[in-house]
């Protein structure tokens, strides 16, 4: 059955109802009312009949009963206190003897008590539906009875007139129902037919525009089905996303299903392996052929874990790891540790290096105070000893100094903080210390900073030591004779500084590396001048950390030049 027919039937169930409803409750209500309204009356006529007869003897009381009965045509009634009729007007006077008793009737009781009574009966004595009113009279009461056949003539025409708006109204009612059936039911088999079309993946369009329940559920479908276009756009994207995070990252992965055979390898995983994107991309244990990559992959397709199996891979090392998927088949993740191999033998030769810098100047202190120890040397001699373990002392302090100052740049714990400096004082208080070296090696030292560059944007201490390192470096690398000079200029994106010498230069395949920590052209040479060898790697860092950057040039035995460029704002 349509949802139509089932609104149609309904309705009509409910109009035939209410229809039998308002008949019926019209049949009491005007029944009640018109038999009220008699009652009234008759209670009327009964005082009047009581108060005429008032003091009339039973003969002429029972033709003033016969009188106004056949005036009125009400049947009058007249009892004594016994409940002896007396007289009535539907029957002749030798005729009473033979009338019950009429004290235990209901509309008589009350009136023998003093009060009006009422009842709608069928008579025994006339054989009629009547209703009686007795009132006290005297020591007994007088009543008056009525049929009610204009009572029931009036309601029949109600009746008549209550059906036929009944009618009427059900009629009316049909028509109204099948209209509102087929206006409530065509726009919820639009939303049917629209949801069908949604479950298919299509977007129809949604009438929202009613402001009733229907509108209601109109713009919820239409809210559900934006909400899953949305939702699927989102995973959609979420889809794209996690395809560029794969294709992205710097780990090579590989997903393959249940029987090995790949379906995923992302650049990455191309690049490590050599293979071009176009090409034939070989089953996953063709790919990872040494026997603990083996294990792996048949550990993860068997529903187990793998981690971190290292893997040799032609010039390069990484790390497996591998995890079941929980449809079959499994993912692996191979990490590319090459660099990280690379960056542990730094390590190595950086503690190498540390340890081979403090075993010189450590071996000279302990030879030289075993000596003091054991022998009683002369004076002068004892006083070079002392002389020669603190210029080593010294070298190791400055060594530890340069470690702890290069260890804090590079981990972040020290960050500049730039303020408006001006270069060349800074220049001329760092020359100071370097001077009397200077003069006594018979150096000449200049500046030619231009008028923009007079100030730069830089940590004050931080620009004290790279300048001294510079500095130094240049007198320590300059010959007898030699000139150093400090240029600075100013450009829209940079302020670059240059110190610049006439010392015995760089060989070019040394260039590229001399920013490296413990990195020495001469280690010889650099240990005899007392270098640490990590000067040039503090210049570095230090003006990388203020977004600048550190250059050289040299050309052998005609000295060199490190530029330093600092931002300019």
């Amino acid at each position: 059955m349509t949802l139509t027919r089932k609104l149609l039937l309904s309705y009509l169930a409910v109009v035939m109802v209410a229809s039998g409803t308002l008949v019926v409750a019209a049949d009491r209500l005007m029944r009640h009312r018109l038999t009220d309204e008699a009652r009234s009356e008759l209670e009327r006529e009964a005082l009047y009949l009581a108060e005429t007869a008032r003091g009339a003897d039973a003969l002429a009381l029972d033709s003033l009963v016969h009188r106004l009965g056949r005036e009125t045509g009400r049947r009058l009634t007249i009892i004594d206190e016994h409940g002896v009729v007396i007289a009535d007007s539907d029957f002749p006077r030798d005729q009473l003897g033979a009338l019950e008793n009429h004290a235990s009737r209901p509309e008589f009781a009350p009136a023998l008590a003093g009060r009006t009574g009422a009842d709608l009966r069928l008579s025994v004595s006339t054989g009629r539906w009547e209703l009686k009113v007795a009132v006290p009279y005297r020591d007994g009461a007088v009543r008056v009875a009525s049929p009610l056949p204009q009572v029931d003539a009036l309601v029949r025409r109600a009746q008549g007139a209550v059906l036929l708006g009944a009618g009427v109204a059900l009629a009316v009612g049909i028509l109204l129902a099948a209209g509102f059936s087929v206006g409530v039911a065509r726009p919820l088999v639009h939303l049917r037919d629209a949801a069908q079309a949604i479950a298919r993946g299509e977007h129809p369009a949604i009438d929202a525009r009613g402001r009733d329940e229907v509108g209601d559920l109109a713009r919820a479908l239409r809210t559900v089905d934006e909400n899953l276009t949305t939702r699927l756009a989102e995973l959609e994207h979420e889809r794209a996303e996690t395809a560029a995070l794969v294709g992205s990252m710097v780990e090579a992965v590989i997903a393959c299903d249940a029987r090995g055979e790949v379906v995923t390898l992302n650049p990455a995983a191309h690049e490590l392996f050599g293979l071009a994107e176009a090409a034939v991309i070989p089953p996953v244990r063709e790919l990872l052929r040494q026997r603990a990559a083996l294990e792996a992959v048949e550990a993860a397709l068997a529903g187990r874990t793998a981690t971190s199996v290292e893997v040799a891979l032609d010039r390069r090392t990484a790390l497996l790891s591998g995890r079941a998927l929980a449809g079959g088949g499994a993912v692996f993740v191979l990490h590319d540790v090459t660099d990280l191999k690379r960056l542990e033998n730094v390590r190595r030769d950086f503690v190498a290096n540390v340890s081979h810098e403090l075993k010189t100047p450590l071996t000279v202190v302990r030879g030289y105070a075993e000596t003091l120890l054991k022998d009683e040397p002369a004076p002068d001699v004892r006083r070079g000893f002392l002389e020669t373990m603190l210029a080593n002392a010294r070298r190791m302090q400055q060594l530890i100094d340069d470690l702890l100052d290069l260890s804090r740049i590079e981990s972040g714990a020290w960050r500049p903080k730039p303020a408006e400096v001006a270069l060349e004082p800074l220049v001329a208080e760092v020359w100071a210390a370097l001077r009397e070296r200077a003069e006594a090696a018979g150096l000449t030292f200049r500046t030619a900073v231009a008028p923009e560059a007079a100030t730069v944007r830089a940590d004050p201490e931080a620009l004290r030591q790279v300048l001294s390192n510079l500095l130094d470096n240049a007198v320590h690398y300059t010959g007898a004779g030699g000139s150093i000079e400090v240029r600075a200029a100013r450009d829209a994106a940079a302020v670059r500084i240059e110190v610049a010498d006439t010392g015995v230069g760089i060989p070019g395949e040394h260039l590229p590396r001399i920013f490296e920590r413990f990195y020495r052209v001469d280690p010889a040479r650099s240990r005899e001048l007392g270098g640490t060898g990590l000067g040039l790697a503090i210049v570095k860092h230090v003006v990388e950390a203020h977004g600048g950057r550190a250059l050289a040039e040299s050309r052998l035995g005609a000295g060199t030049t490190i530029h330093i460029e600092f931002p300019a704002s």
